[in-house]
C-alpha cells in the first residue's frame, strides 16, 4: 500500500469518514495487515478442495500442535486465514454458529456461498459504524455442496470465488506459481503437493515440516478432514 499523502492525514481516525478521493483508509490498513500475514493456499480439485497453510512457528519453544491455522466450520466446510489470527478465530466462530443455526432451522447443511455471504455481511458491518474497526483478516473458505468451492473474503466484506489462490505475505509469488501450474483436472493428492511446492518457493530455507498444516474436503464424502503428521510426511517427500 502506498504512503498516505499529508493531505489525507486525519481521514483515517474513524471508519465512517471517507477521504476526499473516496477511500476508507482503515479498510486499506486492514488489507495491509492481511498482506503481512502468513501464507495460506486453497485449490479446487477435480475430486474435492484443498487448504494448505504456513503456521509460522515464531519461537522454538512453542509446541507446534498448539498453533492452529486451518479450522473446521461445518462437516463440509473448512477455513484458513491470513492477518490478525485473533480476528480470524472470531469470524470462524461466527461462521460455525451460522452453520449450526442453519441446520437447526432448515434441517440441512448450509451451502458454501450462503455461509460466505453471512460472514461477509458481518465483516462489512464493521466498516460502517463509528467506534468499530474493520477485521484485519482475510479468510479462505473452502467447501463442497453440489461441487467444490473456494472463496476469499476481504476486510471490506467483499468476496470472490477462485479455482486456486493464496493470501498473505507470499501471495504474489504463490499466485503466479499457481497460474503457471494449476489445471482443473488436478486431484486432491496433486493439489496438496502443488501447494507444498508453492510454499517451499516462498519460504526457502525457512520451510519446515512443523510449519505446514493441510486439510481436504473430498467431493465423494463431503467431509472435512485435517491431515495427520504421518500423512503430511508423505506429501512433503513428494513436494
Amino acid at each position: 500500500m502506498a504512503a498516505i499523502p499529508q493531505r489525507l492525514m486525519g481521514y483515517d481516525r474513524a471508519i465512517t469518514i471517507f477521504s476526499p478521493d473516496g477511500r476508507l483508509l482503515q479498510v486499506e490498513y486492514a488489507r495491509k495487515t492481511v498482506s503481512q500475514g502468513t501464507t495460506a493456499i486453497g485449490i479446487v480439485c477435480s475430486n474435492g478442495v484443498v487448504l494448505v497453510a504456513d503456521k509460522r512457528i515464531i519461537d522454538p519453544l512453542i509446541v507446534p500442535k498448539s498453533v492452529e491455522k486451518i479450522y473446521q466450520v461445518d462437516e463440509h466446510i473448512g477455513a484458513t486465514m491470513s492477518g490478525l489470527i485473533s480476528d480470524g478465530r472470531m469470524l470462524v466462530q461466527k461462521a460455525q454458529e451460522e452453520a449450526q443455526r442453519h441446520r437447526i432451522l432448515y434441517d440441512e447443511k448450509i451451502d458454501v456461498l450462503g455461509l460466505v455471504k453471512e460472514v461477509c455481511d458481518y465483516k462489512q458491518f464493521y466498516t460502517q459504524y463509528a467506534g468499530t474497526r474493520p477485521f484485519g483478516v482475510s479468510l479462505l473458505i473452502a467447501g463442497v455442496d453440489e461441487k467444490p468451492h473456494l472463496f476469499v473474503t476481504e476486510p471490506s466484506g467483499i468476496y470472490f470465488e477462485y479455482s486456486a489462490t493464496s493470501i498473505g505475505e507470499g501471495s504474489v509469488v504463490v499466485n503466479k506459481f499457481l497460474e503457471d501450474k494449476y489445471k482443473p483436472s488436478i486431484t486432491i493428492d496433486d493439489g496438496i503437493t502443488l501447494a507444498i511446492k508453492a510454499l517451499k518457493k516462498v519460504l526457502g530455507s525457512n520451510f519446515k515440516r512443523e510449519r505446514i498444516e493441510a486439510a481436504v474436503i473430498p467431493s465423494k464424502t463431503k467431509i472435512y478432514k485435517k491431515l495427520s503428521e504421518k500423512e503430511m510426511e508423505s506429501y512433503l517427500k513428494k513436494g
